[in-house]
């Protein structure tokens, strides 16, 4: 039987409140000052905060140490964990020693593939095997299974429940769309009690992809929040555009960016523009902000956007 476990996210979900989920990326050092750090900028900001799971396959601090440093800060991480890197048998022990340290949220992800992480002034691990020893959906059935059945993959019991509120990514506008949304259907079947997509730039497309998951009765199962990335600089726009899977910008809002005699100022008001766009529609349960390596923006941007005080906050 699905039991829904009381974090801040589920609750401000239940409620019907428009949830606000951030994201907090590990710092590629052991130094738990740079996450302390964060969390003293963004305490408060948010319902819920997402810690990645070695993001673009570079080695970083732990998801779960990570998100135990938010935690003990006062904060409720979002902690991702995804399949590249462990087989089964791993991904249950970490789930169960996360469970253990009082994670309450996991947002289940396939990975980059480690060839992602090379370029720049970064070697990363292009050689590196990875596992994939199950998908992102079968990973999301397994925690469901910890969590409804106290049971796991293998047919073995756990001693009680395992209290996760399931996540799921879903990227929208990644070829072909209409198979996109039948993985999304997988997913949600599968147990994800709210979706988090990679980064929007054109919600009037992203309106047209919410039409159908409605169409097929997927947002009455499952909470859509989509997700948006500040940007920074045109060249930043460009990047993603042409690199980043599933990420499409608009081309003038590239001229746009590029145009604009103050960059961050005019990245802000685009990020203020999508949040509004996001609200009015119809599906959407909330957004996933993030400021790449510079969370400090955040605080402000949300203020403006009329999403303070939060719900769970004191």
């Amino acid at each position: 039987m699905k039991t829904v476990p009381e974090s801040n996210l589920s609750r401000t979900l239940a409620a019907g409140k428009f949830a606000l989920t951030a994201e907090v990326g590990p710092p590629r050092s052991a130094d738990a000052a740079e996450v302390i750090e964060k969390a003293k900028v963004l305490k408060g900001v948010a319902d819920a905060f997402n810690v990645t799971d070695n993001q673009t396959a570079v080695v970083r601090m732990s998801s779960i140490a990570a998100s135990k440093v938010l935690l003990d800060e006062g904060l409720e991480p979002v902690m991702q964990i995804v399949c590249r890197d462990r087989n089964r048998i791993a991904i249950q022990s970490d789930l169960l020693g996360a469970s253990a340290l009082g994670m309450r949220n996991v947002l289940c992800l396939s990975g980059d593939h480690q060839s992602a992480g090379a370029g720049g002034k970064l070697n990363g691990h292009p050689g590196a095997k990875n596992v994939f020893d199950v998908d992102s959906i079968q990973l999301i059935s397994i925690v469901k299974g910890l969590r409804d059945d106290a049971v796991q993959d293998g047919g073995d019991s756990v001693s009680s429940p395992v209290p996760f509120f399931i996540g799921a990514a879903w990227t929208p506008f990644g070829p072909p769309e209409k198979f996109r949304t039948i993985r999304l259907a997988k997913k949600i079947a599968a147990g994800a009690d709210f979706i988090q997509t990679q980064a929007v730039y054109d919600m009037k497309r992203f309106g047209e992809a919410m039409r159908r998951t409605e169409d097929m009765g997927l947002t009455e199962k499952a909470a859509i929040l989509p997700g948006i990335i500040v940007p920074r600089s045109a060249g930043m726009l460009k990047y993603m555009n042409a690199n980043v899977p599933g990420i499409e910008v608009p081309d003038e809002m590239i001229a746009r960016m590029k145009d604009a005699k103050d960059a961050k100022a005019e990245g802000i008001k685009i990020t203020l523009e999508l949040i509004d766009a996001a609200k009015n529609l119809s599906g959407v349960k909330g957004v996933h902000l993030q400021a790449i390596e510079a969370e400090h923006l955040l605080p402000d941007i949300i203020k403006a956007a009329g999403l303070l005080p939060r719900p769970g906050s004191n």
